[in-house]
């Protein structure tokens, strides 16, 4: 399997949900388990299957952690010498050509991604139309509504 991107950040949210799940989640769900099993019979017990339930949800949970844990190459964005260029995890302010709206994004994995904390995915159009850009230079994304401009403004490795 590919490695995937991820910054030293967004691993840390990872592995601190991870732990949440292990060891507050999970157990929590087996108490809830034990609880419904000693009201008898488990066939119309509802409080159980809905414990399965989230005890099923956690633990796919947790192997969809892992799993991308295991296949991520993990990046430290203030390690990188770019020579000011946008790389993945870069911090960059682009202007729109239109409108002369700016905005800031840094560009994340997938898992990372939250447009309004202003963090795009590395596979979003905007970000690839930037990787490799620097500042000054104008950038066309094509946009399900025809292609826009940008200005790349400044960057950021922080």
């Amino acid at each position: 399997m590919n490695k995937v991107p991820l910054t030293i950040v967004g691993a840390e949210k990872l592995r601190a949900e991870l732990e949440e799940l292990k060891s507050v989640v999970r157990p929590r769900i087996i108490a809830a388990i034990s609880d419904a099993r000693a009201h008898g019979d488990l066939k119309e017990n509802a409080e159980y299957h809905a414990a399965r339930e989230q005890q099923s949800f956690a633990e796919g949970r947790i192997a969809e952690i892992e799993s991308k844990l295991s296949n991520a190459q993990i990046i430290d964005v203030t390690k990188l010498d770019a020579n000011g260029k946008v790389v993945f995890g870069a911090t960059v302010e682009i202007e729109d050509a239109d409108t002369g709206k700016t905005v800031v994004y840094q560009i994340v994995g997938e898992d990372e991604a939250d447009i309004k904390a202003g963090r795009i995915s590395i596979g979003s159009p905007i970000a690839r139309a930037m990787i490799g850009k620097e500042a000054g230079d104008t950038v066309i994304v094509k946009a399900p509504g025809g292609d826009v401009e940008y200005e790349v403004i400044s960057i950021q490795y922080i």
